[in-house]
């Protein structure tokens, strides 16, 4: 394996929103939903794009080439959202960038430079201040079958996975040129959140609806 991987996308929208009080996919940001600025922006690299939505969630409407697929079970976490959408990518694709619906200020640079620094690895994903941000990572689809198997043990954080398949840790720095303030990790779970994205997209409050 050489070079930058064919890369499809993973948009995880099935969250509660317990926080942002309202659903965080049907979020209007400027004159697009949230989750379709989300999808549109990782569409700029990544293709094909799969919506993960848990079961029987209303989703706003989205381009007919992004394929919505459904969690097995509601409330299982990020995990078992990036299984059914690597399932769905299946071999389409070598890899994917996976993400959630509340990352409005993503930046198709950002994408190409994480799946970029995936390698050899299997999985990359960026480490900031000590944390990891599995949903700003890119994966190989071939380790849906690790994934199903943790997730048959009930060990359902993604964390785990980094420990099994080798894995390319990201620092800052190394996404500094391509993300220079990490916009594309900054995921919005609160009214204030959302203020301040507008802000940074050049948006007003209005555009929030």
């Amino acid at each position: 394996m050489s070079g930058a991987p064919t890369l499809g996308g993973v948009v995880l929208a099935g969250g509660r929103s317990t926080r942002m009080g309202r659903s965080k996919a049907h979020l209007p940001f400027g004159d697009e939903t949230m989750l379709g600025r989300t999808v549109r922006l990782l569409g700029e690299t990544a293709r094909p794009i799969v919506v993960v939505g848990a079961p029987g969630q209303d989703l706003p409407p989205l381009p007919d080439d992004v394929e919505v697929v459904r969690d097995a079970e509601e409330g299982r976490g990020p995990l078992a959202g990036i299984e059914a959408g690597l399932a769905a990518l299946g071999r389409r694709c070598e890899a994917a960038f996976v993400c959630g619906c509340d990352t409005p200020l993503l930046r198709p640079e950002f994408v190409r430079r994480v799946a970029a620094l995936l390698g050899e690895h299997d999985a990359a994903v960026p480490v900031v201040d000590d944390y990891l941000h599995p949903l700003g990572a890119v994966y190989r689809t071939t380790v849906l079958a690790d994934v199903r198997a943790l997730l048959a043990d009930d060990r359902r954080r993604p964390a785990f996975l980094f420990e099994r398949v080798p894995t390319r840790r990201i620092a800052a720095d190394e996404l500094a040129e391509a993300d220079p303030d990490l916009r594309s990790l900054r995921n919005l779970n609160r009214p204030e959140d959302v203020a301040a994205a507008l802000a940074a997209a050049g948006l007003g409050e209005d555009d929030a609806g």
